[in-house]
């Protein structure tokens, strides 16, 4: 099942892979499973991008089957999840970066683990974030970036909240494809999530949960 589902959506077979997903679901299989292969799935375009292998139009059609798979999914993760939201997340690809696949998996992801999301979505200039950071008061901003232009962006986004004067009562975490330890520290952020469990992981240990 997993190099099938995998597969399907690496190569962006839309019908094989929504088939997949369908049947699958009808024979009741572990919805956080399928998720996982979603997730190696999309890690594998990601990368087929970055080597050229992929274009922008490939990356979109990606983030259309996935949003489909997403809607499939939702309402058998959520069987079992948490009804009271738990803590605030603010979301968004910073300033200069279209990518939405990565962090559409954390919006989802937070939101079925029991999280009032704000998704800012695509190319989100800093001040945006300083702005919705006060009109919710989240005490967690999560930055994502694929491109490696997005380490200014997000460093940027970051030293505004600091100058804000709201640093202090925030975890931040950053995310995309080339992000690691060294990027984190560059940034100034608290955390980086390798995935969307990792995202979930962290805002769990910041906001008290299990």
């Amino acid at each position: 099942m997993v190099d099938s589902l995998v597969k399907f959506l690496s190569d962006l077979q839309e019908p094989e892979a929504l088939d997949f997903v369908n049947k699958a679901l009808e024979k009741s299989a572990d919805p956080k499973k399928i998720l996982g292969d979603v997730q190696e799935a999309m890690a594998i375009v990601g990368k087929r991008f970055a080597s050229k292998e992929y274009f922008i139009s490939d990356l979109l059609f990606a983030g259309e089957i996935l949003g489909q798979i997403i809607q499939k999914l939702e309402p058998h993760l959520k069987k079992t999840g948490p009804v009271k939201k738990r803590g605030k997340v603010i979301v968004g690809t910073v300033a200069g970066d279209i990518h939405n696949i990565g962090k559409d998996l954390v919006v989802f992801m937070l939101d079925i683990n029991g999280f009032e999301v704000f998704d800012l979505g695509i190319d989100v200039p800093a001040q945006k974030f300083v702005d919705k950071v006060k009109e919710t008061h989240s005490t967690i901003v999560a930055l994502s970036g694929f491109l490696t232009l997005a380490f200014d962006t997000m460093k940027e986004t970051i030293d505004a909240l600091k100058k804000a004067g709201l640093r202090d009562k925030l975890k931040i975490m950053i995310g995309g494809g080339q992000i690691d330890e060294q990027v984190k520290k560059y940034t100034g952020a608290d955390a980086f999530g390798k995935d969307a469990w990792e995202a979930v992981k962290l805002a769990n240990s910041w906001i008290g949960g299990n």
